[in-house]
């Protein structure tokens, strides 16, 4: 079951809930644009604009949730490299312009939102739902095989 995150309530409930992504790490991401091409023509429009995204911890009754980002405004990925540890400590989710944001680093505030170099999401709509099923390293987002 999806929840989505209509207000700042819901904002505040759900960091809570998830403690701020405290000891988590984005384990995967699929976007999709909704622009296609078949064998008769081409739709070259990003109407759909999903990033689909799953992030794995200690929450509170679940270890796994998956977020969808709907109207996806943009995506700033900072991944670290193979030298560095890459859980994120905390992170910062903002409502501002009818927009959510999502960021990899805690405490910051609005007015940061535009100079932040780490990962970034923001999006006109925000879901989510635990994703239990999702635990470990097998690769979610892959193409099933006929």
């Amino acid at each position: 079951m999806w929840n989505e995150i209509n207000s700042n309530e819901d904002l505040s409930n759900f960091m809570d809930m998830h403690y701020g992504f405290h000891d988590s790490c984005l384990k995967e991401l699929k976007y999709i644009s909704g622009a296609y091409a078949n064998e008769k023509f081409m739709h070259p429009i990003n109407d759909l604009r999903i990033l689909n995204v799953i992030f794995q911890g200690r929450f509170k009754n679940c270890d796994v949730i998956e977020m969808k980002f709907i109207g996806l405004k943009y995506l700033r990925l900072f991944p670290n490299d193979e030298n560095y540890t890459s859980e994120i400590l905390d992170a910062t989710m903002i409502m501002k312009n009818d927009c959510i944001f999502w960021c990899d680093c805690g405490g910051l505030s609005e007015a940061d939102l535009e100079t932040y170099k780490g990962t970034t999401i923001c999006a006109s709509t925000v879901r989510w739902r635990a994703a239990d099923e999702y635990i470990g390293q097998e690769e979610v987002y892959t193409r099933k095989k006929n």
